[in-house]
C-alpha cells in the first residue's frame, strides 16, 4: 500500500520552496562573501551595525539569526580585526554595544556591492510588479507565522 497521497508534494510545497530559495540565496552570496573574507552572518552583522549603531549582543544574534553564543564570537573576531569597536564597560546593564570602524565600513561596502548582484541575479526575470508582489506576500507570510495578524486584530 502506498503512501504517497499522505505526504507533502514538494514541487508545490510553499514551506519547501521557501528553504529551498533560501538556501540557493545562502550558497550564492558565500560565493561572493568567501574572496572578501566574509561569511554570511559576518556580512548581517556588519550590514545591522550600519543601519543600527549600538545594537547588543542578542539584538545582533536575533537579526542575524545566530545564537548569541555565535554572535559574540563574531563580535570578538571582528573587535580583534578591528571592524568594530564596543566599549571597555557597559555604559548600562550589561550590553556592550558595537559599531562600525572606518575599516568596517570600507568592508562593508565591498561586500554589499557582492550581496546586491547576488539579489539582482535572484530577481532576474521578474517585473518591479512581481517583485512588490512576493515582498508583499513573504511579509505577509511572515507576520502570520509569528502571530503578528492575530495580534493585531485583538
Amino acid at each position: 500500500m502506498s503512501q504517497r497521497g499522505a505526504g507533502i508534494d514538494l514541487d508545490t510545497s510553499l514551506g519547501y520552496l521557501l528553504k529551498e530559495a533560501s538556501s540557493a540565496l545562502r550558497t550564492a552570496m558565500e560565493e561572493v562573501l568567501r574572496p572578501l573574507g566574509m561569511s554570511v552572518t559576518h556580512y548581517s552583522c556588519l550590514e545591522l551595525l550600519a543601519q543600527r549603531p549600538g545594537l547588543s549582543n542578542s539584538e545582533l544574534a536575533r537579526g542575524a539569526f545566530v545564537t548569541r553564543q555565535t554572535m559574540n564570537v563574531l563580535l570578538q573576531n571582528l573587535e580583534r580585526d578591528g571592524y568594530v569597536t564596543r566599549p571597555e564597560a557597559p555604559p548600562v546593564g550589561k550590553a556592550l554595544p558595537a559599531r562600525l570602524t572606518p575599516r568596517g565600513r570600507r568592508s562593508l561596502e565591498k561586500a554589499t556591492v557582492a550581496v546586491r548582484s547576488v539579489e539582482e541575479r535572484m530577481l532576474t526575470g521578474m517585473t518591479e510588479a512581481e517583485q512588490a508582489v512576493a515582498l508583499r506576500t513573504l511579509r505577509s507570510m511572515i507576520r502570520s507565522l509569528r502571530g503578528d495578524d492575530a495580534r493585531a486584530q485583538r
